[in-house]
């Protein structure tokens, strides 16, 4: 039976790639994981910040795009991510640190049934801190012992993603009925879902919205990614897709990992991704991130690229 295990990844637009590499590695203390390009437009830095080695469910992806503009706020959009944090202690020191550091915070609430803290990046990108009070976190997710973060207090990975559609239950159908995931609440126009049941790692909570679309810019979310572990199942969902309705790309060589993307019914992008090869493909764990990587089919444009991007230390 072919289930999804989790989040793989979120891929996000910024502005500014310099800014973005301080905030996400020097505030937030994440392991820059890989310095590459946009493999569609590599005129443009891919960034992912992660665990030690960007294990799947730990990626955070950003594109750079130096024109773009503000984000529209709106429906049919993914909204918010969340991040796990050990305790509610980590919580608290959370909110010691945005303040400190001048970072936009909200006061210590609750969001999908745990101690929260909501925050943004200096572009609007909403974030959300989760209190994963100790529960276990998937068997590949590993720390990186040379985070700016004290151990007791770091990121560990991705939680609950939130996602703001016109048709809750259309969504709703595609991650009940087309991969398998069990809704665990819900609340008039409010639902959470699950990958792996109890579970946050997995976790998509659905609020219906009436309104515009979102129009994207820095700031905003571009698709969630959600694991497979080998091209075995990527292939069975690449024809459930398919088989469903919903146009699929096929499968794309990422060399990171293989992948296909759909759209679902209001819109919302989902990318699945396998676990493997890895980060390490082409560099080791204690080189992670320090260069400029590109994968073998655009090596040969590397002085093209780099002459188009700017240097990122």
């Amino acid at each position: 039976m072919h289930t999804i295990p989790g989040h793989h990844h979120i891929s996000m637009l910024t502005k500014n790639a310099q800014s973005n590499n301080q905030f996400y590695q020097h505030v937030l203390g994440l392991r820059r994981v890989k310095k590459t390009v946009n493999q569609d437009d590599p005129s443009m830095y891919h960034l992912f910040y992660g665990d030690l080695t960007g294990s799947a469910g730990t990626e955070l992806s950003f594109f750079e795009m130096p024109r773009a503009g503000s984000t529209v706020r709106g429906t049919n959009a993914i909204t918010g991510i969340g991040l796990l944090v050990p305790s509610y202690e980590s919580l608290v020191f959370w909110k010691k640190r945005f303040e400190s550091l001048a970072v936009q915070h909200g006061e210590l609430t609750s969001y999908a049934g745990r101690d929260a803290l909501h925050f943004e990046d200096s572009e609007g990108l909403r974030m959300i801190l989760l209190n994963n009070n100790g529960e276990a976190v998937p068997g590949n997710w590993s720390a990186w012992e040379d985070s700016v973060v004290e151990s007791q207090h770091r990121i560990l990975g991705m939680g609950t993603v939130e996602m703001t559609v016109r048709n809750l239950e259309s969504l709703a159908s595609t991650l009940t009925d087309l991969f398998g995931y069990v809704e665990a609440s819900r609340s008039g126009t409010e639902a959470v879902y699950q990958s792996v049941a109890g579970q946050s790692f997995g976790e998509i909570a659905v609020k219906e919205e009436e309104g515009p679309s979102e129009k994207p810019g820095k700031g905003s979310i571009h698709h969630l990614a959600i694991r497979v572990r080998n091209e075995d199942e990527l292939r069975y969902w690449d024809e459930v897709v398919k088989n469903r309705g919903f146009r699929s790309t096929g499968i794309v060589d990422r060399f990171y990992f293989h992948s296909l993307y759909f759209r679902e019914s209001n819109g919302i992008l989902f990318e699945i991704a396998t676990d493997g090869p890895g980060f390490t493909a082409d560099s080791t764990v204690e080189e992670l991130g320090k260069a400029l990587d590109l994968p073998p089919f655009l090596e040969d444009r590397r002085t093209e690229i780099e002459a188009k991007l700017v240097p990122l230390d």
